[in-house]
């Protein structure tokens, strides 16, 4: 499921000439960051439509770098959910 999402993202992006020219991997990830940051100020200003959309935006653009390298997300996933089964609790020190 999650990697034809992946596939759809990129094909949709791929229409729509996002991926006429090789995108580089940061530019990929300030995009990902950007949508992070909407959602951030929509949380902020107590829009949860917006939040919800944002948090969409997110993944869609995940999915859509995922898509166009070919990464198997969903086995990503499943594979790091269960490395974090196996660690301890608050594990690193961090306050959050």
């Amino acid at each position: 499921m999650i990697n034809n999402l992946c596939k759809q993202a990129y094909e949709t992006a791929k229409e729509k000439g996002w991926h006429d020219a090789p995108i580089e991997t940061g530019t990929s990830l300030a995009l990902i960051h950007s949508e992070v940051s909407e959602a951030l100020e929509a949380d902020r200003k107590g829009n949860q439509e917006n939040f919800k959309e944002e948090l969409a935006d997110i993944c869609i653009r995940v999915f859509n770098l995922c898509g166009s390298r070919g990464i198997d997300l969903e086995n990503e996933i499943l594979t790091k959910m269960e490395k974090n089964k196996d660690r301890s609790y608050k594990h690193g020190g961090k306050a959050y």
